[in-house]
Order: structure tokens, then sequence, then C-alpha cells
């Protein structure tokens, strides 16, 4: 069976991109999020490592060639100082959603030194900071009355119409097929998320912000 659905978004993947987004959208949006199993097995859950955070105006020179000599000097410098600029506003969003960094005893948060980073400027939790963020993010979501999340739903394909993504192709537990229109679609898959934007032209990602994809990227690769 085909079934037709409109929403002002469609969120592709329900880990921490996807949460971190649909809680940074307009409240008046309709907003459907799917993820291909149950919402607990996204790999946001199984992250350890923290989030690269910078901790003042003195270690960015220092985070800034850390990071550039990780990528093999590869990096899009604007893209790099973007990151690090707004790291801290990240972690204090982060904070005040509800995430339980790990913090000294006089309260300022407890940083780790990780991977490719010349000083400790990793903010953790335990050895489980992904799945503290996750479980977070997911609590805040779900207090959203314009959210629907819908597990066991897999994409399959994009909507297109005159170049433009217009939405999702996607197929429930059910094996029914949805033809899921939105005005804008967020592919928050991980690692498939630059296939697609190199087979996709006009794919409207509103994804996440710079900042965001910050904290997925020194979420997952905290070295980098």
């Amino acid at each position: 069976m085909v079934r037709e659905e409109n929403y002002d978004v469609v969120i592709v993947g329900c880990g921490v991109g996807g949460l971190y987004t649909a809680l940074n959208l307009p409240s008046e949006d309709r907003i459907l999020m799917i993820c291909k199993e149950d919402i607990e097995s996204c790999d946001s859950m199984l992250a350890q490592g923290g989030i690269c955070v910078l901790r003042d105006e003195t270690d960015y020179d220092a985070y800034f060639e850390d990071t550039m000599r990780a990528g093999h000097y590869e990096n899009r410098k604007e893209s790099v100082d973007i990151m690090i600029r707004s790291s801290r506003d990240v972690i204090n969003n982060l904070l005040k959603l509800g995430v339980g960094f790990d913090k000294n005893p006089d309260g300022s948060l407890k940083y780790t030194k990780e991977g490719a980073h010349s000083q400790p400027r990793i903010c953790f939790h335990e050895d489980i900071t992904g799945k503290e963020i996750t479980t977070t993010l997911q609590t805040r979501v779900k207090e959203l009355p314009n959210v629907e999340i819908r597990e066991y739903t897999v994409m399959t394909d994009i909507l297109v119409e005159k170049g433009i993504c217009t939405g999702i192709l996607a197929k429930n537990a059910d094996g029914d097929i949805l033809k899921i229109h939105a005005k804008d679609t967020a592919l928050a898959t991980g690692g498939m998320v630059c296939s697609i934007i190199g087979l996709c032209i006009g794919v409207l990602l509103v994804l996440l912000s710079i900042a965001t994809l910050a904290v997925l990227i020194r979420l997952l690769f905290s070295y980098i």
C-alpha cells in the first residue's frame, strides 16, 4: 500500500544530529523523524569520546592547528574557524538541555585530552558521553508536541520535482510505501550524508548548523 503524507520538515535519522536539529527548528513546524530501527539503537549511543570545546581565546591557535594537522591540512579553514568559535555555544546549549558533563568540585567543566589534541579540551560524561547526550536529547524531543518519531521506517529514495528535493520515499515495518512530502528535508544519517550530497543536487539539507555538525564530528571523532 502507498500512503501520501505531508509535513513541514522530515528528518531522516534519530541520533544526535537528528535530535539536535528537531530541537532547533521552529515550534510551529510539523516535524517527522524516522529511524530504521528503534530509537535506542542509533550509533550515537555508542560514542565514548567527548566533545571538544574552545576553553578560552588563548587556546584558539593550538585548537586550530590540532584540527588542521589531524585533517592533513585539507580542512576548509573557514569551517574549522566556525566550528571552533561556535563550540562554546553548543556546549552551553547542551548543558541547558540537561546533558550531565563531568564537572570539578567547584562546578566548572572537567576537561580531558584525547586523540590529536595537544591540550585538554574535551567535555565528557564518564566513558559514555554519546549515551548521555543522546538520551538527554531524546527526552527533550519527546516533550515537543510538534515532533513525531517513527521507528522501523527506512528511507529508500528522495522525492524530487524540477531538481528540488520535496521529501522522501520510505518503507515501514509493515511493508507500506510512504511518500512523505516536506518543505525541508534533513538527512541526519551519519556517513551516508556525504554520498547523498554528492548525488542529489538541489537537496535542501536543513540538517544542522555548522555548530551542530561540530557536535557530531567532535562526539563521534573526538580525535579530529
